[in-house]
């Protein structure tokens, strides 16, 4: 097995990669992901969070109110580091669950989008950096995600730099330009998956 840590800032598109890995072969397992489903309805790590942030954080229907939470988070570096706390153990606990499930041949893609900014590299065999540059990043999040521009910087502000991101990795798939400029660089990055996978040629962290 191959374990693969897959980042990038918000906005890079790493999401995209993630689809063209898993329809190559991959075995995906998405932080983000895993990380909405430790706080669904009835669960400790709703219960948790309603403890730490109060119930309005809540929508009517008794689910988390993301974006509620986002704007509180996102503008207080303790508050999110209390929303952290709480959610990244489970996500941790989750996420070991299901590679274990995986086949020794796997490779299997961990989609982490605070892999660096939680010092996470060590984790895995290599480490893929999905990379856009800071324009780009606000370019994307405000015309095709309908973000306000200050919310946008928030979020980014927030995680890692590109420097940052860029020093942890081993890959680095270049996501500046347009979507059908994406496709060959991941197919070459898959190759050099396998190829590692199958050879066991893994970098020593």
């Amino acid at each position: 097995m191959l374990k693969v840590g897959l980042t990038g800032g918000i906005g890079a598109g790493k999401s995209e990669v993630s689809r063209l890995l898993v329809s190559y072969g991959a075995v995906l397992i998405d932080a983000d992901r895993i990380a909405r489903e430790v706080v669904e309805p009835g669960t400790p790590g709703l219960a948790a969070v309603v403890e730490a942030f109060g119930t309005e954080i809540l929508t009517e229907g008794g689910t988390l109110d993301r974006p509620k939470l986002g704007s509180i988070v996102f503008a207080d570096t303790d508050r999110l580091a209390t929303l952290n706390a709480i959610v990244h153990p489970l996500v941790g606990a989750r996420s070991a669950e299901l590679e274990s499930e995986a086949g020794p041949d796997d490779v299997v893609v961990h989609d982490v989008p605070l892999l660096t900014e939680n010092g996470l590299a060590p984790l895995y065999d290599l480490v893929v950096v999905v990379d856009a540059s800071p324009e780009t990043q606000l370019d994307r999040l405000v015309r095709l995600r309908g973000m306000a521009e200050p919310e946008a910087r928030a979020r980014m502000a927030a995680q890692a730099t590109r420097a940052q991101r860029r020093a942890v990795a081993d890959l680095v798939i270049d996501n500046d330009g347009p979507l059908e400029a994406l496709e060959p660089q991941v197919r070459k990055v898959w190759t050099e998956l396998t190829r590692r996978a199958a050879s066991d040629d893994r970098p020593t962290r």
